[in-house]
């Protein structure tokens, strides 16, 4: 059994619900990265998504191509992100993610395969992404009927391929992704790009209810949840909420202050008060 299927079992045995929190690797710098993992971790997450930057991020609202932008300047890649988790991995036992567009998962195989290496660019990044510490990938942008492989490979080396569900999504594509994904799946609350909501949709229940006639994995719903209120609605139906922009946008506000790890995990502590 998998981090991720282990940690939403035990949940499911307590009768409780999970959250999920997303920072950008690198923003402010991939220091303060390991930090706020460590400190998410203790505040009660669930399961981190670590946001791999990239320079065209279309599903991300403005703040966390902000946090993307700042990220950046660092001139860092996958390499430095896999190394911050396996920093990180000696506190904490929370499964954490790559949430991520296909691009700089690519380069990077490429990037560190030997020339006269037989292995392939998937091969690489799963080996390298899973002696690091991370449980598995969700890639924005890797539609499920070009994914095969990609899972395949991800498969082989105990590291879970997270799909993302939306409500414009017909009951065919809802039947395909189900049978391919594993470990959650991230069912998107809304059409759109990321940023917090004053309200979360009504499509998202909707979307949950229709998922669970193909899949017994656990789902978790993401895009636009921002307060307790909203945690707590989403909790009525789904596995587990994902908080990304509000977060982020503490992180922002901490930018010229020392105490901005402490600042999220304030923040977070609130989100999970419920």
């Amino acid at each position: 059994m998998s981090r991720i299927a282990e940690t939403f079992a035990l949940l499911k045995r307590d009768h409780r619900r999970g959250f999920i929190p997303f920072i950008t690797a690198g923003d402010p710098d991939l220091d303060t990265t390991k930090e706020l993992i460590v400190e998410l971790a203790r505040a009660g997450a669930t399961l981190i998504e670590l946001g791999v930057p990239f320079t065209d991020p279309m599903a991300d609202g403005p703040v966390i191509q902000r946090a993307s932008e700042r990220a950046l300047r660092h001139d860092f890649g996958i390499a430095e992100i896999l190394q911050t988790v396996a920093a990180a991995r000696k506190q904490t036992e929370v499964p954490i993610i790559l949430f991520s567009y296909f691009n700089p998962l690519l380069q990077f195989g490429v990037k560190e395969a030997d020339e006269t290496s037989a292995v392939p660019a998937f091969e690489k990044l799963a080996r390298a992404a899973n002696a690091s510490g991370v449980d598995g990938i969700l890639v924005t942008d890797l539609v499920p009927e070009e994914a095969g492989e990609f899972a395949s490979v991800l498969r082989a080396h105990d590291l879970d391929m997270i799909f993302l569900v939306a409500p414009t999504s017909t009951d065919e594509r809802l039947q395909m992704v189900t049978a391919r994904a594993s470990g959650f799946i991230y069912a998107v609350s809304r059409a759109g790009v990321t940023g917090a909501r004053d309200e979360t949709s009504v499509e998202a229940e909707k979307l949950v209810g229709r998922v669970r006639k193909f899949s017994d994995l656990p789902l978790a719903v993401g895009f636009g949840i921002s307060t307790p209120d909203q945690v707590a609605d989403v909790w009525r139906y789904a596995d587990a909420a994902v908080v990304g922009s509000a977060i982020v946008a503490e992180i922002e506000l901490g930018l010229s202050s020392e105490d901005c790890v402490s600042r999220v995990g304030q923040f977070a502590r609130r989100m999970v008060s419920g």
